[in-house]
Order: C-alpha cells, then structure tokens, then sequence
C-alpha cells in the first residue's frame, strides 16, 4: 500500500511502538490518527489525537466516527499497538488483573478492528497489523494471564485474515521480543537494557508490511534481538 495520503489509526500512541510508529507513518505521507488515553508528544500537521479507553466498545465506536470526520476520508490502516502485561503466578494473579489484560489486549482489539473492518471492506483495500509478543507462540512463567491474551489475539488474527482477504484486506500479526519500552515497568525485576530492539526497530517492520504490494500478505512476523545479552567477550 502507497501510504501517501492514507488515514492510519494508531492505537496506544503515546509512546514506545506506538508513537515510533506514528512519527513513521508521518514520514511516508500518511495522515495519522493517534487513539489513547494519553495524548501523544507528536506536533505534525497531518497527526490528531482522538482520546478513548479501546475497553469501552463505545467509546471505540465514537472515536471511529470522529476520526473519520476529522480527516474527511476512511481508515485505511489500523495497527493495535495497545496493550499490557501483568506478572503473576497462575494461582495467585488477580482476577482484577486477569481482567484488566484481556479487556485491553483481546477485547479491545476487538472492539477497535470490529469498527473499522466494515469501511476497509467497502472500500476493498485495508491492513489491520496486530502486535502481539513472543508470547503469543510460547508460554512464560509468571505470565500466563499475558501470555492467554497473546495466544488469543494470534487466533483471531489467523481465523480473521482469512475471512477478509478476499476483500483486500491484510491482517498481519507481529511478534516482538524484548522491546525498550514501558512495558516491563509492570514486571519485577525486569529490566530495559541497551540489547533490546528499540521502538524505532518493530516500527520499520510494520511500515516495511505495510508498504508491501497489494497481493502480498506478510501474516506473522517474528522479531527478536540478535544478541540480546550483547557481544559476547572472546579471548585474545
């Protein structure tokens, strides 16, 4: 897809993947539509901030048809970037935190695709990118609540394209390992060292799938560090 001029929704935009993500999409043309909670640190003149909860399946439907408003012309991308991560054993995670990650990162991917997914079919032409995780193709200790989120959303992914891609419609899911974001903020004893991929990496992935010619579907893509520990020490 030629970018220029397209309406890209950004989901979790205000920093990390997402906002990498935005400032991209920005570079090759796109108009960019920013949905959070958080406004993003991003002054363009082809970028807005639309405010919304993706947990609220009406205030998803509110921000599509203000989006659509605001930029005069239909989505064409959607890339659901929001999402957390809570750690905990699986008899003692919280069923508050059990339910707050698949409220954001199943049910409101739901909610977000399910708005838009209408309009790209219309119009026969739309890309739905989906970043998953790692842990969406292997279980973790002490994070199986994320890891059930993860496995779910690369199912629905995988039933969804195929429903769609007779319409033009991609669905591409993305699976990140260690990224230097926020995201182990919720994680004891985790940490954001240098080795990790940067935001700025997995966003050159997704635009790289998006950028693809019209019938060529990139359906998982997995990305890791090379050297996640860093350049091993050889003896002299």
């Amino acid at each position: 897809m030629n970018l220029e001029n397209k309406l890209v929704v950004i989901t979790g935009v205000s920093s990390g993947i997402g906002l990498a993500t935005a400032k991209a999409a920005l570079e090759k043309g796109a108009t960019v539509a920013g949905w959070g909670r958080r406004a993003a640190p991003l002054d363009h003149p082809n970028f807005f901030f639309v405010e919304v909860d993706v947990r609220k399946q009406d205030a998803v439907e509110r921000a599509q048809l203000q989006t659509i408003e605001k930029a005069g012309k239909p989505i064409s991308v959607l890339v659901n970037n929001a999402g957390l991560g809570k750690q905990g054993l699986f008899d003692e995670q919280s069923v508050e935190d059990w339910h707050l990650m698949f409220d954001t990162n199943v049910h409101g991917l739901f909610y977000c695709t399910r708005a838009v997914l209408p309009d790209m079919k219309k119009q026969e032409e739309g890309h739905i990118v989906n970043i998953v995780s790692l842990a969406g193709l292997n279980g973790v200790e002490k994070a199986s609540g994320y890891c059930a989120t993860k496995f779910a959303v690369r199912g629905m992914s995988q039933a969804l394209y195929k429903e769609v891609r007779e319409f033009g419609v991609k669905v591409t899911c993305i699976y990140p390992g260690s990224v230097n974001t926020n995201f182990f903020s919720d994680f004891d004893n985790a940490t954001a060292p240098e080795n990790m991929m940067q935001p700025e990496d997995i966003a050159s992935t997704i635009l790289h799938a998006l950028q693809s010619p019209p019938n060529y579907h990139h359906v998982d893509i997995e990305v890791r560090p090379l050297q996640p520990k860093g350049k091993p020490q050889r003896p002299k």
